[in-house]
C-alpha cells in the first residue's frame, strides 16, 4: 500500500536567496558556515520519510531543530525549497494554488498548542468554524460540531464559552474543530505543549483512545521524547534540520543512531517502552500426556529451567527442571505423571502487557506464559529476559538467549 503522506529530500532555506545557500548546502557547508557567510538559515534539510494511513508519525526535536517549520511545509502555509510532499500522489509543493486549497479543506486539520479559540464565540461555534470556511450550512455546521464535541467528551458544553473551560478542555476544543471537517490527515503542532503534565498525560491518552476508533492519519510535533514514545507507531528525531533517527520507539532506545539520541533516551524508563511480545521466547510446551523422562529431554534440548505443560491447547501449569529432576531420582522411575510436580499457579500475560507490569510476575521465578485473547500460549517471558530489557544492559541481554544449559 502507497503511503499516506511521502515526503522526499525536503529542504527549507530562509532568506532572499535560498537556492544559491541549497547550493552550499549540498557541497558539505554547514548550517552554521551558511549562516555567517550569507545570512540565510537552514530550516530543514534533506528531509525523507512516509507515513502510512491510519497512523501516528511523531517528529521529535529541541527547539530550533526545524520540525515546526516541517509541519507547516506539509500544510502548506510554507513553501520548500525543494523537495516533494505528497499527499495521495499529489505534491503539495509544487501543486497550483486551487489544488492546494481544496487539499487543504478536504484531507488536512491542525491543531495548535495554543488554542486559538474565538472567546466570544461559543463552544459549538468554534468547533465548527472550520466548516464554515468550507460554507456548509448552518444546521450542518451545529450537528457536526456536536458530534464532534461529543467524541471529545464536551457536547454538554457545546453552548458555554471558552473561558468558561480548563486548559486541558480548552484543547480538546481545539481537537474537535479538527475532527470536524472530519480530515483524513490530522497535522498536530505541540498540541500538548502549554498544559500540565496531569492533564498533558490524560490528553494523550484520549488521542490513543479516539485513534482507536477513528484511525486517522497523524503527524504529531513535539519536543518530549516522552510524549512521542507514547503516541508515535513511529518517530522520527530531529536536530539542525535534519532527520538523525526514524524508527520504533523500541527501535530507538533499544539502539540510538549517535550520542545525540543516546542522551535523550537515557533516562527513559524502558518499562513503559518495551512489552512481553519484545522479549518473549517461542512457545514451546509439553503434553499432559508426555512423561517426565520426554519433558526433561525437551527442557535440556532447548535450554529451559521451565516448559508450560498442555491439555491440547489448553494451559494446565508449567513443570520446573529442578521439580522433575528431583521426583526422577526419588521415585527412580523416568516415566512418572507430569501431573504430579505441576504448577498450576502460574503467571500469566498478554503480549501488549508493558515490561513494567511484568516485573512483579517475573519475581516468582517462573517464566511467565504470554496468552492470547483466546487463552492460548502463545510465547513464554523468562524472568531473566524481564530484568535484563529494563537495565538496558545488552550483553545480559544476550546471555538469556545463550545456551547455557539448565541448572539441575
Amino acid at each position: 500500500m502507497e503511503p499516506k503522506v511521502k515526503v522526499r529530500n525536503l529542504f527549507k532555506i530562509f532568506g532572499d536567496a535560498p537556492e544559491t545557500a541549497l547550493e552550499r548546502l549540498k557541497q558539505g557547508q554547514s548550517k552554521e558556515q551558511i549562516l555567517e557567510e550569507t545570512g540565510h538559515v537552514v530550516g530543514v534539510q534533506d528531509a525523507s520519510f512516509d507515513v502510512g494511513e491510519g497512523s501516528i508519525f511523531v517528529v521529535m526535536g529541541l527547539s530550533g531543530s526545524g520540525k515546526s517549520t516541517l509541519v507547516r511545509m506539509l500544510n502548506g502555509l510554507i513553501p520548500p525549497t525543494s523537495g516533494e510532499i505528497l499527499i495521495d500522489g499529489d505534491d503539495v509543493a509544487n501543486c497550483s494554488p486551487e489544488r492546494l486549497r481544496d487539499i487543504r479543506r478536504n484531507k488536512i486539520a491542525m491543531v495548535f498548542q495554543h488554542f486559538a479559540l474565538f472567546p466570544h464565540k461559543t463552544i459549538a461555534e468554534n468547533t465548527a468554524y472550520g466548516l464554515k470556511i468550507k460554507g456548509v450550512s448552518a444546521a450542518e455546521r451545529r450537528e457536526k460540531a456536536l458530534q464532534s464535541l461529543d467524541q471529545v467528551g464536551l457536547k454538554a458544553w457545546a453552548d458555554g464559552y471558552p473561558s468558561e473551560l480548563s486548559g486541558g478542555m480548552q484543547q480538546r476544543v481545539g481537537l474537535a474543530r479538527g475532527l470536524a471537517t472530519n480530515p483524513q490527515i490530522l497535522l498536530m503542532d505541540e498540541p500538548f505543549g502549554a498544559l500540565d503534565p496531569l492533564i498533558r498525560r490524560e490528553m494523550q491518552e484520549e488521542l490513543l483512545q479516539l485513534q482507536r476508533s477513528l484511525k486517522k492519519t497523524i503527524i504529531f510535533i513535539t519536543h518530549d521524547l516522552n510524549e512521542a514514545l507514547i503516541l508515535g507507531d513511529r518517530i522520527a528525531i530531529m536536530k539542525d534540520g535534519r532527520f538523525v533517527q526514524v524508527g520504533t520507539a523500541q527501535e530507538i532506545v533499544a539502539d540510538p543512531a549517535d550520542d545525540y539520541v543516546s542522551a535523550f533516551v537515557a533516562d527513559i524508563d524502558r518499562g513503559r517502552v518495551f512489552t512481553a511480545g519484545h522479549v518473549a521466547n517461542d512457545a514451546q510446551a509439553v503434553q499432559l500426556s508426555d512423561d517426565s523422562q520426554n519433558a526433561l529431554k525437551a527442557m535440556e534440548d532447548l535450554n529451559r529451567n521451565a516448559l508450560y505443560v498442555l491439555d491440547g491447547e489448553r494451559i494446565v501449569g508449567v513443570v520446573t527442571y529442578q521439580d522433575l529432576s528431583t521426583a526422577i531420582r526419588e521415585n527412580g522411575k523416568a516415566d512418572g505423571a507430569l501431573a504430579d510436580v505441576l504448577v498450576s499457579d502460574y503467571p500469566v500475560a498478554n503480549r501488549d502487557a508493558q515490561l513494567h507490569e511484568l516485573y512483579g510476575l517475573a519475581s516468582t521465578g517462573l517464566p511467565i506464559a504470554v496468552t492470547d485473547k483466546n487463552g492460548s500460549l502463545i510465547g513464554v517471558v523468562e524472568p531473566e529476559a524481564v530484568f535484563a530489557q529494563l537495565s538496558g544492559d545488552e550483553q545480559t541481554q544476550d546471555s538469556v538467549r545463550s545456551d547455557t544449559p539448565p541448572a539441575a
